[in-house]
């Protein structure tokens, strides 16, 4: 079974040359209150997409991370590439201005069987120009908090999406999908992200994952709902391994820092 490496360095002011595999990153952003991070992930991000009212929290919130400097200065430099999705969230003064500023719009109004993130994955994994889809991570701001429903919704979309780097932000935590399919290795970037993390079975259980790393590691052990699943972890070093039977959500906390 292949080996699989991860690592959240897109955390980082600068992304370490030669630390594991170079990653071409996209950015979605949701209709959450943006992370405080927002800017540096902008940064990393070669492709930017907007999920419908996710430009709002880019127009509105965005100048509220540069308080020093005009508003509509950072509104221009923090312009999406492209927003997509339904259209009943974005507001029509929004809309315009990024529109005027070359903004590509996907108003996908008549799909009501798929979420707003599911739209923008779709985009990226199959339209997307100029992306390296071989290296691809995509980053998605705003993805956790908010109603359940849409976290519920998004945590589905990691499961759609299983051959592809997703990773959910919030301002406090991340979280992404450790496919059966490789054995993982966790590069834990102690200076933004732990020590609190979970191993999550969702949708069928775990008959047997093994962990190195964690103050309370699994041997063998079956986790499912209803029994044992392995939340309020702690990572004890700067390596984490995983191996298991099934898909497993891995979560950590983010630094305030």
């Amino acid at each position: 079974m292949d080996l699989m490496h991860h690592s959240s360095t897109f955390l980082l002011p600068t992304i370490p040359l030669h630390h594991g595999p170079s990653l071409t990153y996209a950015l979605v952003v949701l209709n959450q209150t943006l992370p405080r991070f927002a800017p540096l992930l902008w940064k990393h991000a070669q492709l930017r997409l907007c999920a419908d009212g996710g430009a709002n929290r880019v127009f509105d919130e965005m100048p509220l991370l540069f308080p020093e400097e005009d508003a509509s200065d950072v509104r221009r430099r923090y312009k999406p590439d492209v927003i997509k999705g339904d259209m009943d969230s974005i507001r029509k003064e929004v809309l315009d201005f990024y529109r005027s500023l070359g903004t590509e719009i996907i108003d996908k109004s008549h799909d009501q069987d798929t979420t707003d993130l599911h739209k923008c994955i779709t985009y990226i994994r199959d339209f997307a120009p100029d992306v390296n889809k071989s290296s691809l991570c995509i980053l998605v701001a705003g993805a956790l908090g908010g109603r359940y429903d849409h976290e519920m919704g998004n945590l589905n979309v990691l499961y759609c999406f299983s051959s592809l780097r997703i990773v959910l932000l919030s301002d406090d935590s991340l979280i992404y999908l450790l496919p059966r399919t490789h054995h993982h290795e966790i590069h834990i970037q102690t200076s933004v992200e732990g020590p609190h993390c979970g191993l999550i079975p969702i949708g069928v259980p775990s008959r047997s994952s093994t962990t190195t790393g964690l103050r309370w590691n699994l041997n063998n052990t079956e986790m499912r709902f209803g029994g044992l699943i392995s939340s309020s972890n702690i990572v004890v070093g700067e390596k984490v391994t995983v191996q298991s039977d099934t898909d497993l959500l891995w979560t950590i906390s983010i630094k305030k820092l």
